[in-house]
């Protein structure tokens, strides 16, 4: 046996050679997005998604929640997206605003996907329950979790809930959804449950008016506020070719809708615009917490 290493003790070896000459450094964001510009009919159809937050410039503690999942079903008959994405914006100046809103964001959260985990598992266990009666419920059971919680809170909630091409949205306060088209034009699919848009609304005061009014915060309806709690829900279609926003008041009370526009136009990838947007939102002063979630249907 020592012969035979013996052998091989003094040869000299060379480095192994790749003769496809491949190169492994890491893609850039301009190759990925490269990547997936290719894509123009990904199958399964699939949701893709980032998050951005921030404290923001003025604020010593964070009172934002932001939740994102998705899950792709691929297979013959059932090729769809399922996909549930949520910013709550716990009430400035009231006790436990940031419990308010992680105990909203959770409960919403828990109750809509217990509702679909039997479906996801078992296609053959058909949803009976429309899609809105599902977060009309979720949101009050809510806005009973806020109460007992966090009693004297209060906290906003946007939550859409993505199945297919149509998207459901649920609505508390002035945290907002907006439709981003791919010719730039920003769609805001949610009303602010705010004193000053309702004043603008009855056309007492200009939008100009309504963006430096003093008030501009004072909420009229919140998860965690009164007894009762009438939430908008609706459903619309996914933006074709665009994208789905998700923000709290941080980023579209201080950055402009176009330049909103503009920052997911020009970024590389999906995150690379979250993480712009949450700094254009502390380049204009970061007053207020700052969370973002971009959604966007590939197929």
């Amino acid at each position: 046996m020592k012969k035979f290493f013996d052998r091989f003790r003094n040869k000299k070896t060379k480095p192994l050679t790749s003769p496809l000459n491949v190169n492994t450094i890491p893609l850039n964001d301009k190759q990925i997005a490269e990547a997936f510009g290719q894509l123009t009919h990904p199958e399964p159809p699939q949701l893709v998604h980032g998050c951005g937050q921030s404290v923001g410039k003025q604020r010593d503690h964070n009172e934002d929640s932001l939740f994102a999942f998705n899950v792709t079903i691929g297979g013959e008959g059932n090729n769809f997206p399922i996909g549930l994405f949520i910013v709550a914006d716990g009430m400035g100046g009231h006790q436990y605003g940031e419990v308010a809103s992680a105990t909203a964001m959770r409960t919403l959260a828990g109750y809509i996907l217990k509702r679909f985990h039997p479906y996801i598992f078992n296609p053959s266990n058909n949803l009976d329950e429309p899609l809105q009666d599902v977060m009309r419920a979720a949101i009050n059971e809510a806005q009973r979790s806020v109460t007992q919680a966090a009693p004297g809170s209060g906290t906003t909630l946007t939550a859409a809930l993505v199945f297919g091409q149509q998207v459901t949205i649920g609505h508390v306060g002035d945290s907002r959804a907006y439709a981003i088209h791919p010719d730039g034009r920003v769609e805001t699919l949610t009303r602010d449950h705010s004193l000053v848009k309702r004043l603008e609304e009855l056309g007492q005061i200009s939008s100009d008016e309504a963006a430096v009014h003093p008030q501009r915060n004072v909420l009229y309806r919140a998860i965690g506020q009164g007894e009762t709690l009438d939430a908008d829900v609706f459903t619309t279609p996914f933006p074709q070719l665009g994208y789905l926003l998700i923000c709290s008041d941080g980023l579209w009370g201080v950055v402009p809708d176009d330049y909103i526009s503009r920052i997911i136009k020009d970024a590389p990838t999906i995150q690379k615009a979250c993480q712009n947007l949450v700094l254009a939102a502390n380049d204009a002063g970061g007053p207020d917490n700052i969370s973002v979630i971009i959604v966007q249907l590939l197929g």
